[in-house]
């Protein structure tokens, strides 16, 4: 692969990487396709930023997940639920004022929430793959 390929996909990579780590924060904002997509970037153009997500407490599991299974685990999808939920609800009702803000928000909750649900769940060890 030629290097200016490797740069750009070893910087969008180091973009989504930022906007999944803001995500971990902000309710309206997903982290996991941000480093899915991230962690995608640095297979083609960094080992070492692809190992080190591979590695990484947080991130870790959930990409090897992915790459190995393509599914998300049960705790991933239930921790990604409740934040946009409780998170998201609060800021909807409390922390946004105009009405078209309120209505975007929930939205793109419901996009979150519908995207979630269509990703495959990963089986808990030892059991047949869940729906």
């Amino acid at each position: 692969m030629k290097a200016l390929t490797r740069n750009m996909f070893r910087l969008i990579g180091f973009g989504f990487l930022s906007l999944g780590i803001v995500g971990v924060f902000l309710p309206l904002l997903p982290t996991t396709p941000f480093i899915l997509v991230a962690t995608a970037c640095f297979a083609r153009s960094s080992e070492r930023w692809h190992r080190w997500i591979l590695a990484n407490p947080t991130f870790g599991p959930m990409v090897r997940n992915w790459e190995e299974n393509r599914c998300v685990s049960r705790r991933v999808k239930l921790i990604a639920y409740l934040s946009m939920a409780i998170v998201g609800g609060y800021s909807i009702a409390f922390a946004v004022e105009p009405a078209w803000a309120k209505i975007t928000g929930g939205i793109l909750i419901l996009v979150g929430m519908v995207t979630l649900a269509r990703l495959k769940t990963c089986a808990p060890t030892g059991e047949k793959e869940a729906p």
